[in-house]
């Protein structure tokens, strides 16, 4: 029977999801119990998949009952992790990053999914609610299911990366427009934009280039559960991740120099400021003297009983100030 999405995103939203894979791009629901007992016939190529959230009052005890061992559950219910993949017997630990998808969450907040893999049977943890894992359940319902545990990851992680790139998007609009900002309009750039522009760059960066790394890592393991198939679909999810992280580059490194663009700016328009300050202060400074010298309080001051002194005085200080300005000129200091 197939649901509707809203259904889908209840259901992943509600913490507990336990599936079983026919192998042929099938997928049932099926309970707790049935996951734990679960067993592929000789020959079929079914597996299963139990997803919970590590907030769980019992995650751990669940985890313990299914078989993993202390390892893998204390791997899966860390409080912090970085995207990596260990391979632990037939298994693997791997450790993914995707965008935060609630609307009030900060940008660059990463949700963190834990996987255990196996050949059979697949095992996840994640913080909050994952947009990523309903697009999964979405396309299961409309008969769209992974074919073999290996395509389950990549096809995790090639949705975790389809939902990250519309922030990257974001990121380079911001970029476009801080820059065009700036071309058009001298000191209107934003810099409170800019600055978060890159702090938002840095951090996605900072889990995607490992993803990559844990992606990659996972193809060249020799593992009897991992197909050819399924390494070119991992290799595939491990180029969109690397082109995020190239374009995440090219954002980190235009903020940087269109910071450096502004600190020019503010440089230049400061030094014409004291370039005029400069310039009225070298014109007013002969002023000064004369004035000063004629302004002294002892006898024998040129015209000081001529009752056309001050007149005469004035015409000196306009003609003294206008041939300094007029050096100046000569000279390039107003250029």
């Amino acid at each position: 029977m197939v649901m509707e999405h809203g259904g889908t995103e209840r259901r992943a939203r509600a913490g507990t999801i336990t599936k079983v894979f026919d192998g042929a791009g099938g997928a049932r629901d099926v309970g707790a119990e049935s996951f734990a007992a679960f067993r592929a016939a000789p020959g079929s190529q079914a597996f299963a998949w139990l997803h919970l959230m590590r907030d769980h009052p019992d995650a751990a005890e669940r985890l313990a009952e299914i078989g993993l061992d202390e390892f893998v559950v204390g791997a899966l219910t860390a409080e912090e992790t970085r995207p990596r993949c260990s391979v632990h017997g037939d298994g693997v630990l791997l450790n993914l990053r995707g965008v935060n998808p609630h609307p009030a969450a900060e940008p660059g907040d990463m949700i963190s999914i834990r996987l255990w893999v196996e050949a059979q049977r697949i095992v996840g943890v994640s913080v909050r609610a994952q947009s990523a894992l309903e697009d999964m359940l979405a396309a299961m319902d409309r008969g769209h299911a992974p074919r073999s545990p290996g395509e389950f990851v990549a096809n995790l992680a090639l949705r975790l990366a389809d939902r990250a790139e519309p922030e990257v998007t974001d990121l380079t609009d911001m970029i476009d427009d801080i820059e065009e900002t700036l071309l058009a309009e001298e000191d209107a750039a934003p810099r409170a934009e800019l600055a978060q522009a890159r702090r938002v760059a840095i951090l996605l960066r900072r889990y995607l280039v490992p993803q990559k790394d844990a992606l990659l890592a996972l193809e060249l393991e020799e593992l009897s559960w991992l197909g050819e198939r399924d390494r070119a679909h991992l290799r595939e999810a491990a180029d969109r991740v690397v082109r995020l992280g190239e374009e995440l580059d090219a954002i980190r490194d235009r903020a940087q120099i269109v910071h450096e663009q502004l600190i020019d700016q503010r440089a230049e328009s400061l030094n014409r400021r004291m370039l005029l300050l400069t310039v009225v202060a070298a014109i007013f400074l002969p002023l000064s003297l004369l004035t000063g010298l004629l302004g002294m309080n002892v006898g024998g001051i040129p015209g000081a009983q001529d009752p056309r002194g001050f007149v005469a005085v004035c015409v000196l200080l306009v003609a003294l100030g206008c041939a300094v300005f007029l050096v100046f000129r000569k000279t390039g200091m107003f250029r």
